[in-house]
């Protein structure tokens, strides 16, 4: 660190840290607590306080000791705002966690860049029977296997209750218990790097769960007044007292790059992170995580079609190196199904894809009439791999009433377009096989009214649409929506090896940009991707689309196909590679 930073206190590091013979330092931030101790092996401790907040003590106590803090007259005792295990959920304490514990084997492994990423989104606590980072462990080599070449874990930041998607996590640096916990994390990430998997973690930095506002409020404004999400209180990132609250975040970053040895992070809704300073904290975040691991990437879930998120710092943007892209999944699934509920509104021509498949920003500061205003900025300047793209993901499955998966008709040729774009592909759990498991949304919150809160919601949510009338949408605090929602592993065996043909031919396409043509009344989509081209047809109906003369070898194929007079016959809704 540099000495501007070292002169403030609460940037030297956070929570519980292991030293050396049998001493933990404890550091925490408790703005206005007078009286700070700290509760471990059931002995009390004061911290003596070091300015700015910051109360601090060297303790002779060792990893795996439960602690928690206690501030002033409260002799309940809290956890660390920095616990890096919470063993028994988030009411229970802390426990001192010392990385160096275990012993790594992925010495040799070197991080896919960016270019050779092919990301598979994974849910620990459904991807598995037993839902647990050392149950997954088994499955790692065939996804290297086929193709995969990095691991995207949904949010592991410890949640309430035993089974959820993870988005409402409170202790930010936590591996959740239900999981395994902080040392099984870092086996799964050890094996996956031995199966020559890259791993990236989704995180949360937009606000916690509702279940741990009070416990982080304890400890100083953790939280601002100024704004609000539309999942809870927004993180204090930009008012008083705001600086402590951005360190801890970005240690939180720091620490799973550094001491869980994971190759990069997938930020969730930083649209939704405020922050009007001059040192914008999206960017802050990517030089933190850029230092603390070489070739860790940072991939942001950005929803305003904004390429200043991922232009480097010279060129005024946050310097990530890459944000999902959301058009090009809702250009597909409207030509592909049909939807055109909420935001499906704006697409279903053929046009929207052929301009996505180019880069994947549709809205690119045209006017959205879904928004009623103009929408997005051009990305040309931005190269392919930057955009990561897929046809399923956990909000496009998850958020839908029943978390039913694109229709079975609609799955070839759905893998077609995104596995051989140019841009970064993404799958979801079990789509590379046909999984017929729905994922609904599910949560097993700890707090009777949140609990309500969130059963309402989301009968509300689906209570308008005429789709749904007359059947009960799932019931999130229901176990049997969490079992639901668990891989079964049954396959469709035509479908699992066109995936896997698919990503054997990926390789081989060049990196050279694309050009497109299309008929938006007959139904076809062509894009050229140097002497390849992908011929899609979208109408039920059999098309000829133009090849040109010099192509007439059907690499591959997702229906039956015709080569003749510089044009390949497709099926209804299908595609086939041409040379």
């Amino acid at each position: 660190m540099s000495e501007a930073i070292e002169l403030y206190p609460w940037e030297r590091r956070l929570g519980a840290t292991a030293l050396d013979d049998g001493i933990v330092e404890f550091r925490v931030w408790a703005l206005g607590a007078e009286n700070v101790r700290v509760r471990v092996a059931g002995e009390e401790h004061a911290l003596t306080p070091v300015g700015e907040g910051v109360h601090e003590a060297q303790v002779p106590t060792q990893g795996g000791e439960d602690y928690v803090y206690v501030l002033g007259d409260d002799g309940d005792g809290l956890p660390d705002p920095a616990s890096r295990h919470q063993p028994a959920g988030l009411r229970g304490p802390s426990r001192v966690v010392d990385p160096e514990v275990f012993t790594w084997s992925d010495e040799s492994f070197a991080a896919h860049p960016l270019e050779q990423l092919v990301i598979y989104e994974l849910h620990v606590g459904t991807f598995t029977g037993e839902g647990t980072f050392d149950a997954a462990i088994d499955y790692l080599p065939g996804l290297a296997q086929l193709g995969i070449t990095a691991i995207e874990v949904m949010p592991i930041a410890e949640f309430p209750g035993r089974h959820g998607w993870g988005y409402d996590g409170v202790y930010l640096s936590a591996a959740q218990s239900s999981y395994g916990g902080p040392l099984a994390f870092q086996r799964f990430v050890d094996a996956a790097h031995t199966s020559g998997l890259s791993v990236i973690l989704d995180v949360v930095y937009n606000h916690v769960g509702a279940s741990g506002n009070q416990a982080l409020a304890a400890f100083g404004p953790y939280f601002t007044k100024k704004y609000s999400t539309f999942w809870g209180e927004a993180i204090n990132y930009d008012d008083e007292h705001c600086d402590p609250v951005r360190e801890w975040v970005l240690q939180s970053a720091e620490g799973w790059v550094r001491d869980f040895h994971v190759d990069g992070l997938r930020l969730d809704a930083i649209h939704a992170v405020y922050d009007t300073g001059a040192m914008p904290i999206m960017a802050q975040l990517a030089e933190r995580v850029h230092c603390a691991r070489a070739g860790a990437l940072l991939i942001a879930e950005a929803g305003l079609n904004d390429p200043q998120v991922i232009r480097p710092r010279e060129l005024g943007g946050f310097g990530h190196d890459a944000q999902w892209a959301d058009d090009f999944h809702h250009a597909l699934r409207v030509l592909l199904t049909g939807d055109t509920g909420g935001y499906y509104a704006e697409f279903g021509a053929v046009a929207d894809l052929a301009k996505a498949f180019r880069r994947p920003f549709v809205h690119d500061g045209g006017y959205s009439t879904f928004r009623k205003r103009r929408f997005g900025a051009p990305a040309g300047d931005r190269p392919p791999p930057q955009f990561v793209v897929f046809d399923q993901n956990h909000d496009q499955v998850g958020n839908r009433a029943f978390g039913d998966r694109l229709p079975a008709a609609a799955r070839p040729l759905a893998a077609f377009c995104t596995l051989l774009s140019p841009f970064t592909p993404m799958l979801f759990m079990g789509e590379e096989y046909g999984e017929p498991a729905p994922f609904q949304f599910f949560s097993d919150h700890i707090d009777e009214e949140i609990a309500t809160a969130t059963r309402e919601g989301r009968r509300r949510e689906f209570a308008a649409f005429a789709e749904f009338a007359g059947e009960e949408v799932p019931d999130p605090q229901d176990p049997a929506t969490f079992e639901r929602s668990k891989l079964t592993r049954e396959r469709d065996e035509a479908l699992a090896e066109l995936y896997a043909t698919l990503l054997r031919v990926r390789r081989e396409l060049p990196d050279d940009e694309v050009a497109t043509s299309h008929d938006d009344d007959a139904g076809w989509l062509a894009v050229d991707r140097g002497p390849y081209r992908l011929a899609c047809n979208f109408a039920d109906e059999a098309q000829a689309v133009a090849v040109g003369a010099g192509r007439r070898e059907v690499v591959l194929a997702t229906g039956e196909t015709q080569v003749r007079d510089g044009s390949v016959l497709l099926a209804p809704r299908s595609g086939a590679l041409v040379r």
